[in-house]
């Protein structure tokens, strides 16, 4: 086929507008388009590549001389020739062009690469957030924004391995925080399902990462569990010197066992002193976000013991929302650390008890000495345990046992102020016992 049809740069530059020529052609699929951008030439190489007719772009006249055209049609012909299609391959390269484009535009921006690890885990983030909690959402980006991104953040989610993640984890072990490794494993490993899941990635190397981490040591909130030395603080925290609302926390949190923040953010509304009856809304309880939003309130019958002390602070904050009001700001509740750090006055230390370890001393005692039920026990501290045919307890199943209970509960609480008897162990009861 005849080539180098067009005699020299001269001919184009003898074009002029109004020329009634469409185009000049050189031979062997290659022209040049007259007047196709704005009084600008364009060239053109038509080809045939696997039966289909294409035509290839090879720059605008005159940046690309008459020469430097022939050049690039000749290289097109000899991919042709060689099994690859030129259009395709002008595609991929815009491709990565685009990519690295959008990889420098984010690196300005401040953002993660397309597809890396921290790319991918804020968008599985975005898409769970709504269904947790805020405070549990927010620990979790903060673990991994201090112990994964820095080190595999940048990393494709794809090239990840197991030993590249093993050795981030080991990062964790070192501090001592064996749970927290535990933790960001988890977290890792569901950024990974939602990889493959969404097609950025074929494998979770989380997966069988579990055993190869240091056991965690079982943690438990420090709590008195002999009766003797229970006394001994139910009969501190009535000598305390404290506000009366500090006073009436103090008296409450032993015996309904309740968890801090339940107890400390009350609001007078809740509670029906005629019917015994304190309603905790399921906003405020330890749930998933769609048991707080959806769920039933968690009922709390009240004994006599703790109807009389709220009724002798009802004239004090009964005039406001707030049942445990902050000293400086009665609009909101006292602060998280006000019945501690009376424990702490009192000279009990925190590794012996603390506020949120009334309830497993109750737990404990209501099984050993007062011979309750489990089930009921574990009702009443609102706890999501499943029987044996996994279904969950109901939030107002047991309600009367749980009144026996807690009546029963409040007058062994007297009897161990009274003096330094130490009730015997007893059989344990049914669920149904009274």
């Amino acid at each position: 086929m005849a080539r180098y049809i067009i005699p020299s740069d001269a001919t184009i530059k003898a074009v002029r507008a109004g020329d009634p020529r469409k185009r000049l052609t050189d031979g062997d699929g290659l022209y040049l388009l007259l007047f196709v951008k704005g009084g600008a030439h364009g060239w053109r190489l038509d080809y045939s590549f696997q039966g289909r007719r294409k035509t290839l772009s090879l720059g605008t006249y005159p940046a690309t001389t008459l020469a430097i055209a022939r050049r690039k049609a000749e290289a097109a012909r000899e991919r042709i020739a060689e099994g690859f299609d030129p259009s395709q391959a002008r595609k991929e390269e815009r491709v990565v062009h685009a990519k690295a484009r959008e990889a420098e535009v984010r690196q300005q921006q401040g953002l993660p690469p397309v597809d890396s690890f921290e790319a991918v885990a804020r968008e599985w983030f975005d898409v769970k957030k709504d269904g947790w909690a805020k405070g549990y959402g927010d620990k979790i980006l903060a673990r991994l924004q201090a112990d994964v991104f820095p080190y595999v953040g940048s990393a494709p989610v794809a090239s990840i391995t197991p030993v590249q993640l093993l050795e981030v984890l080991r990062r964790i072990e070192a501090r001592g925080v064996i749970e927290t490794a535990h933790r960001a494993l988890e977290n890792c490993g569901q950024v990974f399902r939602y990889a493959v899941a969404t097609g950025r990635s074929t494998i979770n190397p989380a997966r069988d990462l579990k055993d190869a981490l240091r056991r965690p040591e079982p943690k438990h909130f420090p709590a008195i569990t002999d009766p003797k030395r229970f006394g001994e603080l139910l009969r501190a925290c009535d000598a305390y010197a404290a506000t009366p609302v500090v006073r009436a926390a103090l008296k409450l949190a032993p015996m309904l066992l309740l968890r801090p923040g339940e107890l400390r953010y009350a609001e007078w509304p809740e509670i029906d002193l005629e019917a015994a009856m304190w309603t905790v809304p399921a906003a405020r309880m330890k749930r998933e976000l769609r048991e707080k939003m959806h769920g039933a309130p968690h009922l709390v019958p009240l004994p006599k013991q703790a109807v009389a002390v709220l009724k002798d602070l009802r004239p004090l904050t009964g005039h406001a929302r707030m049942v445990f009001r902050g000293e400086r700001h009665h609009d909101r509740a006292m602060s998280e650390n006000t019945i501690n750090a009376a424990l702490r006055a009192m000279g009990f230390p925190a590794d012996e008890v603390t506020g949120h370890g009334f309830r497993a001393t109750a737990r404990t005692m209501l099984h050993e000495r007062l011979g309750f039920s489990p089930d009921v026990i574990e009702a009443q501290l609102a706890h999501s345990v499943r029987d044996s045919l996994g279904r969950a307890y109901n939030r107002t199943e047991f309600i009367e046992q749980r009144r026996a209970m807690l009546q029963a509960w409040a007058d062994f609480l007297d009897k161990l102020r009274r003096g330094p008897d130490v009730v015997p162990l007893r059989k344990v009861r049914s669920a149904g016992a009274r």
